[in-house]
């Protein structure tokens, strides 16, 4: 039997400089991807930006705001050639670490019900749903609705 090792993925704080490789990604996975404007207003704001690299090749990236003992996972994705390997789960406890670490007790999230994978890794890591927002994401045939998920950060 032979041991597959996974490959070190490591996370920086995202910066300015960062962002044409984090747009090459957004682009890529999104039909309706976030702005520039969106990614470095979040790194203005002081919200938790983060970068995730292979080799130190961009593979990912999360925002998290975090606010009066509670977080909001705003963005987090992975490009897509190396979605489902696993690379999505282990971002997303990064994300729960450091939300903690900001003294988040909870954290909420918002995702399409169209999204099946986004929905099972949530669902792995323990959200649950809590609520839905109406009509909240463009799409192209009009607008989709957002499950709202969240999990106890103890």
């Amino acid at each position: 039997m032979s041991a597959v090792l996974r490959p070190e993925l490591t996370f920086f704080p995202m910066l300015e400089a960062d962002l044409d490789e984090v747009l090459a990604i957004e682009v890529e996975v999104y039909e309706f991807p976030w702005t520039r404007g969106n990614f470095s207003d979040s790194i203005r704001a002081g919200y938790g930006c983060w970068m995730c690299r292979v080799d130190g090749q961009p593979i990912g990236y999360c925002v998290i705001m975090n606010f009066a003992g509670e977080a909001h996972l705003l963005n987090l994705s992975i490009a897509a050639p190396l979605q489902r390997a696993g690379h999505g789960g282990r971002l997303l406890a990064h994300a729960l670490k450091a939300a903690r670490s900001g003294g988040a007790r909870l954290m909420f999230l918002e995702v399409r019900p169209s999204n099946s994978a986004a929905r099972e890794l949530y669902a792995r890591s323990g959200f649950t749903q809590v609520g839905n927002r109406r009509d909240y994401y463009p799409a192209s045939q009009g607008r989709e609705d957002a499950l709202v998920l969240s999990i106890d950060l103890p």
